[in-house]
Protein backbone atom coordinates (compact mmCIF):
# COMPACT_ATOMS: atom_id res chain seq x y z
CA UNK A 1 0.00 0.00 0.00
CA UNK A 2 1.28 3.65 -0.80
CA UNK A 3 2.17 5.82 2.66
CA UNK A 4 -0.47 8.12 3.84
CA UNK A 5 1.94 10.59 3.36
CA UNK A 6 2.19 10.15 -0.53
CA UNK A 7 -1.37 10.20 -0.60
CA UNK A 8 -1.44 13.47 1.54
CA UNK A 9 0.87 15.18 -0.93
CA UNK A 10 -1.32 13.75 -3.81
CA UNK A 11 -4.50 15.07 -3.09
CA UNK A 12 -3.31 17.99 -1.55
CA UNK A 13 -1.97 19.09 -4.81
CA UNK A 14 -5.04 18.12 -7.07
CA UNK A 15 -7.09 19.95 -4.03
CA UNK A 16 -4.97 23.00 -4.85
CA UNK A 17 -5.41 22.46 -8.66
CA UNK A 18 -8.88 22.10 -8.62
CA UNK A 19 -10.18 23.54 -5.16
CA UNK A 20 -12.47 20.29 -5.06
CA UNK A 21 -12.60 18.60 -1.46
CA UNK A 22 -11.45 15.20 -1.53
CA UNK A 23 -10.81 12.37 0.87
CA UNK A 24 -9.13 8.92 0.50
CA UNK A 25 -10.55 5.67 2.19
CA UNK A 26 -8.71 2.23 2.49
CA UNK A 27 -11.24 -0.78 1.61
CA UNK A 28 -12.28 -1.16 4.52
CA UNK A 29 -13.77 2.61 4.92
CA UNK A 30 -11.26 3.75 7.15
CA UNK A 31 -10.45 7.51 6.72
CA UNK A 32 -6.75 8.02 5.21
CA UNK A 33 -7.07 11.69 3.91
CA UNK A 34 -9.26 14.36 4.09
CA UNK A 35 -8.41 17.74 2.65
CA UNK A 36 -12.13 19.19 4.05
CA UNK A 37 -12.56 20.16 8.05
CA UNK A 38 -15.03 17.39 8.36
CA UNK A 39 -15.82 13.79 6.31
CA UNK A 40 -17.34 14.92 3.06
CA UNK A 41 -19.73 11.82 3.34
CA UNK A 42 -20.90 9.91 6.21
CA UNK A 43 -19.12 7.13 6.93
CA UNK A 44 -21.85 4.63 7.00
CA UNK A 45 -22.31 5.41 2.98
CA UNK A 46 -18.73 4.63 2.17
CA UNK A 47 -18.84 1.30 4.51
CA UNK A 48 -22.54 0.71 1.64
CA UNK A 49 -20.76 1.83 -1.37
CA UNK A 50 -18.00 -0.42 -0.72
CA UNK A 51 -19.87 -3.64 -0.17
CA UNK A 52 -22.10 -2.91 -3.22
CA UNK A 53 -20.64 -3.92 -7.16
CA UNK A 54 -21.00 -0.37 -8.01
CA UNK A 55 -17.40 1.46 -9.11
CA UNK A 56 -19.10 4.98 -8.84
CA UNK A 57 -22.17 6.91 -6.61
CA UNK A 58 -23.40 10.08 -6.36
CA UNK A 59 -24.65 11.12 -3.04
CA UNK A 60 -25.88 15.15 -2.72
CA UNK A 61 -23.86 15.88 -5.53
CA UNK A 62 -20.68 15.07 -4.00
CA UNK A 63 -19.13 11.58 -6.49
CA UNK A 64 -17.74 8.25 -4.94
CA UNK A 65 -15.71 6.57 -6.90
CA UNK A 66 -13.57 2.71 -6.21
CA UNK A 67 -10.19 2.49 -7.03
CA UNK A 68 -9.02 -1.13 -8.24
CA UNK A 69 -5.61 -2.69 -8.45
CA UNK A 70 -6.03 -5.55 -10.61
CA UNK A 71 -9.54 -6.32 -10.05
CA UNK A 72 -8.74 -5.65 -5.82
CA UNK A 73 -10.25 -2.72 -4.38
CA UNK A 74 -7.83 -0.91 -2.78
CA UNK A 75 -9.06 2.61 -2.23
CA UNK A 76 -12.41 4.43 -2.01
CA UNK A 77 -11.91 8.47 -3.80
CA UNK A 78 -14.38 10.85 -2.31
CA UNK A 79 -14.93 14.38 -4.45
CA UNK A 80 -17.45 17.39 -3.01
CA UNK A 81 -19.72 19.77 -4.52
CA UNK A 82 -21.00 20.22 -8.75
CA UNK A 83 -21.85 16.65 -10.19
CA UNK A 84 -19.73 17.11 -13.41
CA UNK A 85 -16.61 18.70 -11.47
CA UNK A 86 -16.35 16.73 -8.37
CA UNK A 87 -16.59 13.45 -11.19
CA UNK A 88 -13.78 14.38 -13.13
CA UNK A 89 -11.99 15.45 -10.10
CA UNK A 90 -12.72 12.04 -8.70
CA UNK A 91 -11.95 10.34 -11.91
CA UNK A 92 -8.50 11.87 -12.15
CA UNK A 93 -7.71 11.48 -8.36
CA UNK A 94 -8.42 7.37 -9.21
CA UNK A 95 -6.20 7.47 -11.82
CA UNK A 96 -3.21 9.13 -9.94
CA UNK A 97 -3.52 6.76 -6.65
CA UNK A 98 -3.82 4.19 -9.64
CA UNK A 99 -0.68 4.40 -11.10
CA UNK A 100 1.49 5.40 -7.83
CA UNK A 101 0.12 2.16 -6.22
CA UNK A 102 1.23 0.16 -9.29
CA UNK A 103 4.93 2.34 -9.18
CA UNK A 104 4.72 1.37 -5.57
CA UNK A 105 4.06 -2.47 -6.13
CA UNK A 106 6.64 -2.67 -9.28
CA UNK A 107 9.38 -0.98 -6.52
CA UNK A 108 8.21 -3.26 -3.70
CA UNK A 109 8.25 -5.92 -6.15
CA UNK A 110 10.99 -5.30 -8.02
CA UNK A 111 13.51 -5.06 -4.61
CA UNK A 112 11.63 -8.14 -2.80
CA UNK A 113 13.11 -10.22 -5.95
CA UNK A 114 16.45 -8.95 -5.73
CA UNK A 115 16.33 -9.86 -1.84
CA UNK A 116 15.18 -13.69 -2.86
CA UNK A 117 18.00 -13.50 -6.06
CA UNK A 118 20.42 -13.21 -3.37
CA UNK A 119 19.74 -15.18 -0.83
CA UNK A 120 18.88 -18.08 -3.90
CA UNK A 121 15.46 -18.47 -2.65
CA UNK A 122 13.61 -18.58 -6.53
CA UNK A 123 13.60 -21.88 -8.89
CA UNK A 124 15.75 -20.87 -11.95
CA UNK A 125 12.42 -20.60 -14.05
CA UNK A 126 10.88 -18.24 -11.51
CA UNK A 127 14.06 -16.42 -11.72
CA UNK A 128 13.92 -15.61 -15.34
CA UNK A 129 9.76 -15.14 -15.28
CA UNK A 130 9.53 -12.46 -12.83
CA UNK A 131 13.22 -10.71 -14.17
CA UNK A 132 10.58 -10.54 -17.66
CA UNK A 133 7.40 -9.53 -15.88
CA UNK A 134 9.52 -6.56 -13.87
CA UNK A 135 11.07 -5.24 -16.62
CA UNK A 136 14.71 -5.99 -15.45
CA UNK A 137 17.12 -7.29 -18.09
CA UNK A 138 18.41 -10.75 -17.34
CA UNK A 139 21.79 -10.52 -19.71
CA UNK A 140 23.46 -7.71 -18.51
CA UNK A 141 27.04 -8.07 -16.58
CA UNK A 142 26.43 -7.22 -12.79
CA UNK A 143 28.73 -6.85 -9.89
CA UNK A 144 27.33 -7.12 -6.18
CA UNK A 145 28.89 -5.01 -3.64
CA UNK A 146 28.86 -5.59 -0.17
CA UNK A 147 29.17 -2.56 2.27
CA UNK A 148 29.63 -2.91 5.73
CA UNK A 149 29.82 -0.20 8.69
CA UNK A 150 31.82 -1.82 11.03
CA UNK A 151 28.63 -2.51 13.51
CA UNK A 152 27.53 1.08 12.91
CA UNK A 153 23.92 0.82 11.89
CA UNK A 154 23.35 4.06 10.20
CA UNK A 155 20.17 4.57 7.93
CA UNK A 156 21.74 6.84 6.20
CA UNK A 157 23.87 4.60 4.55
CA UNK A 158 21.38 3.04 2.17
CA UNK A 159 19.47 6.42 1.21
CA UNK A 160 23.23 8.09 0.09
CA UNK A 161 24.08 4.71 -1.69
CA UNK A 162 20.40 4.68 -3.56
CA UNK A 163 22.01 8.56 -4.62
CA UNK A 164 24.51 6.84 -6.14
CA UNK A 165 23.10 4.23 -7.69
CA UNK A 166 19.93 4.56 -9.58
CA UNK A 167 16.72 1.95 -10.68
CA UNK A 168 17.46 4.20 -14.09
CA UNK A 169 20.66 2.70 -14.76
CA UNK A 170 19.77 -0.63 -13.98
CA UNK A 171 21.30 -0.65 -10.67
CA UNK A 172 19.68 -2.02 -7.05
CA UNK A 173 20.22 -1.01 -3.81
CA UNK A 174 18.82 -3.34 -0.95
CA UNK A 175 19.72 -5.13 2.51
CA UNK A 176 19.12 -8.72 3.84
CA UNK A 177 20.18 -8.29 7.40
CA UNK A 178 21.01 -5.52 9.66
CA UNK A 179 24.67 -5.06 9.29
CA UNK A 180 25.56 -4.47 5.40
CA UNK A 181 23.84 -2.79 2.54
CA UNK A 182 24.02 -4.83 -0.62
CA UNK A 183 24.22 -3.07 -4.57
CA UNK A 184 23.90 -4.88 -7.07
CA UNK A 185 25.50 -3.14 -9.87
CA UNK A 186 24.81 -2.89 -13.74
CA UNK A 187 28.14 -2.89 -15.82
CA UNK A 188 29.10 -1.68 -19.53
CA UNK A 189 31.52 -4.89 -20.24
CA UNK A 190 32.21 -7.46 -17.96
CA UNK A 191 35.97 -7.29 -17.80
CA UNK A 192 36.47 -3.94 -16.69
CA UNK A 193 38.55 -4.32 -13.46
CA UNK A 194 39.50 -1.22 -13.00
CA UNK A 195 36.22 0.59 -13.52
CA UNK A 196 34.78 -1.98 -11.08
CA UNK A 197 37.25 -1.40 -8.82
CA UNK A 198 37.14 2.21 -8.92
CA UNK A 199 33.34 1.81 -8.37
CA UNK A 200 34.10 0.03 -5.06
CA UNK A 201 37.12 2.97 -4.19
CA UNK A 202 34.25 5.59 -5.07
CA UNK A 203 31.85 4.31 -2.21
CA UNK A 204 34.64 4.24 -0.01
CA UNK A 205 35.54 7.88 -0.45
CA UNK A 206 31.88 9.23 -0.82
CA UNK A 207 30.71 7.55 2.30
CA UNK A 208 33.66 8.64 3.84
CA UNK A 209 33.52 12.33 3.14
CA UNK A 210 29.66 12.81 3.23
CA UNK A 211 28.82 10.63 5.74
CA UNK A 212 31.27 10.38 7.79
CA UNK A 213 30.97 6.53 7.99
CA UNK A 214 33.83 4.17 8.11
CA UNK A 215 33.12 1.21 5.88
CA UNK A 216 34.72 -1.92 4.18
CA UNK A 217 33.49 -2.83 0.46
CA UNK A 218 33.70 -6.47 -1.06
CA UNK A 219 32.94 -7.49 -3.92
CA UNK A 220 32.48 -10.34 -6.28
CA UNK A 221 32.98 -11.79 -9.95
CA UNK A 222 30.78 -10.57 -12.50
CA UNK A 223 27.77 -12.06 -12.94
CA UNK A 224 26.64 -12.59 -16.98
CA UNK A 225 23.76 -13.85 -16.19
CA UNK A 226 20.83 -13.01 -13.34
CA UNK A 227 20.79 -16.32 -12.07
CA UNK A 228 24.77 -16.04 -11.51
CA UNK A 229 23.83 -12.45 -9.19
CA UNK A 230 23.53 -14.86 -5.89
CA UNK A 231 27.06 -16.22 -6.73
CA UNK A 232 28.48 -12.96 -7.10
CA UNK A 233 27.15 -11.95 -3.98
CA UNK A 234 28.10 -14.98 -1.52
CA UNK A 235 31.67 -14.32 -3.43
CA UNK A 236 31.30 -10.73 -2.32
CA UNK A 237 30.75 -11.94 1.46
CA UNK A 238 33.25 -13.67 1.68
CA UNK A 239 35.63 -11.05 0.11
CA UNK A 240 34.28 -8.53 3.60
CA UNK A 241 34.91 -11.51 5.85
CA UNK A 242 38.49 -12.65 4.86
CA UNK A 243 38.99 -8.71 4.18
CA UNK A 244 38.48 -8.30 8.08
CA UNK A 245 40.50 -11.27 9.14
CA UNK A 246 43.98 -11.02 6.80
CA UNK A 247 43.51 -7.52 4.89
CA UNK A 248 42.48 -5.22 8.12
CA UNK A 249 44.87 -2.66 6.33
CA UNK A 250 42.43 -2.74 3.00
CA UNK A 251 39.05 -0.86 2.77
CA UNK A 252 38.25 -2.34 -0.96
CA UNK A 253 38.58 -6.15 -0.95
CA UNK A 254 37.59 -8.17 -4.08
CA UNK A 255 37.00 -11.83 -4.64
CA UNK A 256 39.45 -12.35 -7.01
CA UNK A 257 42.36 -10.87 -4.88
CA UNK A 258 42.35 -12.76 -1.51
CA UNK A 259 44.75 -15.56 -2.31
CA UNK A 260 46.05 -17.27 0.17
CA UNK A 261 43.56 -15.73 2.69
CA UNK A 262 40.36 -17.22 0.97
CA UNK A 263 41.92 -20.81 1.66
CA UNK A 264 42.95 -20.50 5.16
CA UNK A 265 39.21 -19.25 5.56
CA UNK A 266 37.39 -21.84 4.14
CA UNK A 267 39.37 -24.33 6.52
CA UNK A 268 37.50 -26.62 8.91
CA UNK A 269 38.78 -24.56 12.69
CA UNK A 270 40.18 -27.96 14.35
CA UNK A 271 42.60 -28.45 10.97
CA UNK A 272 44.26 -24.76 11.92
CA UNK A 273 44.34 -25.43 15.42
CA UNK A 274 46.34 -28.53 14.81
CA UNK A 275 48.51 -26.62 12.62
CA UNK A 276 48.79 -23.67 14.94
CA UNK A 277 49.95 -26.26 17.62
CA UNK A 278 52.32 -28.00 15.17
CA UNK A 279 54.33 -25.13 14.37
CA UNK A 280 54.47 -23.26 17.68
CA UNK A 281 53.88 -26.03 20.10
CA UNK A 282 52.94 -24.07 23.70
CA UNK A 283 53.81 -21.09 22.31
CA UNK A 284 51.23 -18.60 22.41
CA UNK A 285 51.44 -16.32 19.15
CA UNK A 286 49.21 -13.53 21.21
CA UNK A 287 52.39 -13.78 23.52
CA UNK A 288 55.23 -12.78 20.86
CA UNK A 289 57.03 -9.41 21.36
CA UNK A 290 55.06 -6.92 19.10
CA UNK A 291 58.22 -5.15 18.07
CA UNK A 292 59.93 -8.29 16.54
CA UNK A 293 56.67 -9.65 14.81
CA UNK A 294 55.65 -5.99 13.35
CA UNK A 295 59.50 -6.28 11.97
CA UNK A 296 58.98 -9.61 10.55
CA UNK A 297 55.91 -8.31 8.50
CA UNK A 298 58.09 -5.42 6.56
CA UNK A 299 60.72 -8.04 6.06
CA UNK A 300 58.01 -9.77 4.38
CA UNK A 301 57.00 -6.69 2.20
CA UNK A 302 60.60 -6.34 1.10
CA UNK A 303 61.13 -9.48 -0.10
CA UNK A 304 63.06 -10.46 2.37
CA UNK A 305 65.62 -8.24 2.31
CA UNK A 306 67.50 -7.69 5.22
CA UNK A 307 68.96 -4.08 4.47
CA UNK A 308 66.12 -2.78 2.68
CA UNK A 309 64.11 -3.52 5.50
CA UNK A 310 66.28 -1.93 8.00
CA UNK A 311 66.40 1.56 6.42
CA UNK A 312 62.66 1.34 6.15
CA UNK A 313 62.39 0.78 9.81
CA UNK A 314 64.96 3.25 10.50
CA UNK A 315 67.27 0.62 12.78
CA UNK A 316 71.11 -1.06 12.51
CA UNK A 317 71.02 -3.68 10.23
CA UNK A 318 72.39 -5.67 13.09
CA UNK A 319 68.88 -4.88 15.13
CA UNK A 320 67.02 -6.52 12.39
CA UNK A 321 68.94 -9.76 12.56
CA UNK A 322 68.63 -9.34 16.54
CA UNK A 323 64.84 -9.56 16.02
CA UNK A 324 65.14 -12.07 13.66
CA UNK A 325 67.43 -14.43 15.84
CA UNK A 326 64.73 -13.91 18.81
CA UNK A 327 62.00 -14.86 16.72
CA UNK A 328 63.99 -18.20 15.57
CA UNK A 329 65.07 -19.06 18.94
CA UNK A 330 61.36 -18.64 20.18
CA UNK A 331 59.37 -20.67 17.05
CA UNK A 332 62.05 -22.68 15.39
CA UNK A 333 61.77 -21.07 12.23
CA UNK A 334 64.62 -18.90 10.36
CA UNK A 335 62.25 -16.24 8.37
CA UNK A 336 66.02 -15.10 6.20
CA UNK A 337 64.54 -18.29 4.76
CA UNK A 338 62.38 -18.51 2.28
CA UNK A 339 60.54 -21.95 3.79
CA UNK A 340 60.52 -20.82 6.86
CA UNK A 341 58.98 -17.39 6.12
CA UNK A 342 56.39 -19.03 4.23
CA UNK A 343 55.11 -21.40 7.24
CA UNK A 344 55.62 -18.11 9.92
CA UNK A 345 53.41 -16.27 7.43
CA UNK A 346 50.49 -18.98 7.11
CA UNK A 347 50.77 -20.03 10.58
CA UNK A 348 50.44 -16.22 11.61
CA UNK A 349 46.81 -15.72 9.53
CA UNK A 350 45.72 -19.26 10.27
CA UNK A 351 46.04 -17.99 13.84
CA UNK A 352 43.95 -14.41 13.06
CA UNK A 353 41.04 -16.51 11.62
CA UNK A 354 40.82 -18.59 14.74
CA UNK A 355 40.74 -15.43 16.77
CA UNK A 356 37.62 -14.41 14.54
CA UNK A 357 36.06 -17.32 14.85
CA UNK A 358 36.88 -16.71 18.49
CA UNK A 359 35.33 -13.11 18.46
CA UNK A 360 31.96 -14.99 17.10
CA UNK A 361 31.43 -16.98 19.64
Amino acid sequence: MISTQILRNCIDELHGITKIDMSVYNADGELLVNTADEEIVDPEVIKSFINSPAESQVVSDDNIIKVFDEDELIYVVVCAGGVENSFMSAKIAASQIRMLSSAYKEKFDRNNFIQNLLMDNLLLVDVYSRAKKLHIDTSVPRVVYVIEAGGEKDTVLPELLKHLFTVQSGDFVTAVDENSVIVVKTLEKADDNEEIFRIAQTIVDTVNSEAMINIRVGYGTVATEIKDVSKSYKEAMMAVDVGKIFYADRKVNSYNSLGIGRLIYQLPPNLCQMFIEEIFGDNDPASFDEEIVSTVYKFFENSLNVSETARQLFIHRNTLVYRVEKLKAITGLDVRVFDDALTFMIAMMVNNYLKYLERLK
